[in-house]
């Protein structure tokens, strides 16, 4: 066990360094959280469920930073290019992004157009270039670099060359990579248009057509749909920041004075950020940007089911379920106080007034029989107009009248407790039991 991690995550989440190795120690043996916060307090000192599951998740994210930081330095002995200072910076590395940046010029590269100058011999003209001197002439410089065999034919296309390099450099550096994040971030904008002769076909996607908004600010739904949009073949989007402001920042963290070397190490931060820089982080955007909705999509979602279970129970009651549907009939349950399948029939309230009139009476009939005091109807297709057949049998008014969220009554009736429990009935009867049992508590 890393002493250094449990040290960190008893200070990030302010708990014992005791509790965390306690925490740790439960969950490398395979204990889950809700066991561990139940049976095993007197273990951890009674951390209950969120800081269990804080511990697990921390500590599987300083886990993958160790093994990738692992990885990094296997590597970087393979190609001997590790050193005392890079391998305590690596060491040093708190986050996976930091340690990324870190290893990037060292990682092993696609053909660039920065290795290609490096293969001419240009990396000298571009270090000296990158000094930025007041009396240097690149021009002169680059005239010592032609050579025709190695593919540089005039000094135009030694300083060329060298630009390249220095783009790379300027986009392999870790001040100006954290930089550039941190103005995505705060000024960085989503972007959607339509792609040409995809209005008719993407009208759904209409209020997107020509969308701009911040990214610090755009809520999770739009978010999604913005990406849903493009995933679809309909949107274009991009993000980005002002592109001013973007070429000013870097210009000021790698330009020099106005000298004409300056001016050369200037197209190179603008040639970076638009063929390298701009594109790298608006891939780590995206992905930041997803999980940030991915996140607050799912608190949504989980706040939404919590107000439906916690939705008032109906309590132990006889009911009356109906699962409805327009083409195969209503299928009609009847389960008892203790929620025990006692009876099953299907309706075709709405196909002929022969069929409306027999589905009527054998409802009235089944309420009495069966001493019905409540009626659940599922919310699915036909619902509504099944709760208005119900409504008009003037059925005794002591009998309750509900919609039921009928979400996952599907689900559950095709699961094995399902059919372990009804093996002789098929779907539609086990998920009318459920639309019944949920009224009666919707934890059921």
């Amino acid at each position: 066990m890393n002493s250094g991690h449990i040290r960190t995550i008893a200070s990030e989440i302010s708990i014992t360094e005791k509790q965390v190795l306690a925490c740790a120690a439960l969950l490398d043996e395979g204990a889950t959280v809700p066991f561990i916060s139940r049976y095993r307090k007197e273990a951890t000192g009674s951390l209950d469920e969120v800081a269990v599951a804080s511990v697990r998740d921390r500590l599987a994210q300083l886990r993958e930073l160790d093994k990738r930081r692992e990885a990094i330095i296997k590597s970087l002995e393979e190609t001997g290019a590790l050193t005392d200072e890079l391998k305590t910076k690596v060491l040093g590395a708190k986050t996976l992004t930091e340690l990324e940046d870190i290893y990037l010029p060292f990682r092993p590269k696609r053909r660039t157009k920065a290795t290609i100058a490096r293969e001419k011999g240009l990396e000298p003209l571009a270090q000296r270039l990158f000094l930025q001197e007041e009396d240097s002439d690149p021009a002169a410089l680059a005239t010592a670099f032609v050579d025709e065999e190695k593919g540089v034919p005039s000094a135009d296309d030694a300083l060329s060359g060298a630009r390249d390099i220095i783009a790379e450099w300027v986009n392999e550096d870790q001040n100006v990579r954290q930089k550039m994040r941190e103005l995505y971030a705060e000024k960085g904008q989503f972007k959607t248009r339509i792609l040409t002769g995809k209005e008719e076909e993407g009208i759904k996607y209409k209020d997107y057509f020509d969308w701009h908004e911040p990214i610090a600010t755009a809520p999770s739904h739009r978010i999604l749909a913005m990406r849903r949009g493009e995933k679809e073949g309909f949107l274009i989007l991009r993000l980005t920041p002002p592109e001013e402001e973007a070429l000013a920042l870097l210009e000021a963290l790698c330009v020099r004075g106005d000298s004409a070397a300056s001016r050369q190490v200037k197209l190179a931060v603008q040639d970076s950020y638009k063929r390298l820089l701009s594109l790298a982080m608006e891939t780590e955007m995206r992905v930041a940007t997803k999980e940030r909705a991915d996140a607050e999509a799912i608190r949504v979602f989980a706040e939404n089911l919590r107000q439906l279970l916690l939705a008032p129970p109906l309590g132990q009651k006889n009911v009356l379920a109906v699962d409805p549907c327009f083409r195969t009939g209503c299928k009609v349950v009847c389960v008892d106080r203790q929620g025990k399948l006692l009876h099953t029939d299907t309706i075709f309230p709405r196909f002929s007034g022969k069929n409306t009139t027999e589905a009527g009476d054998k409802i009235v009939h089944l309420c009495k029989k069966f001493d019905v005091e409540a009626i659940a109807i599922g919310n699915g297709t036909a619902g509504r107009e099944t709760e208005s057949f119900i409504r008009q049998l003037g059925l005794p008014a002591a009998i309750q009248i509900l919609m039921v969220n009928e979400s996952g009554a599907s689900v559950y009736s095709a699961s094995d407790a399902a059919r372990e429990e009804f093996p002789d009935y098929d779907l539609t009867v086990r998920g009318s039991v459920s639309i019944g049992r949920r009224i009666m508590d919707p934890l059921a």
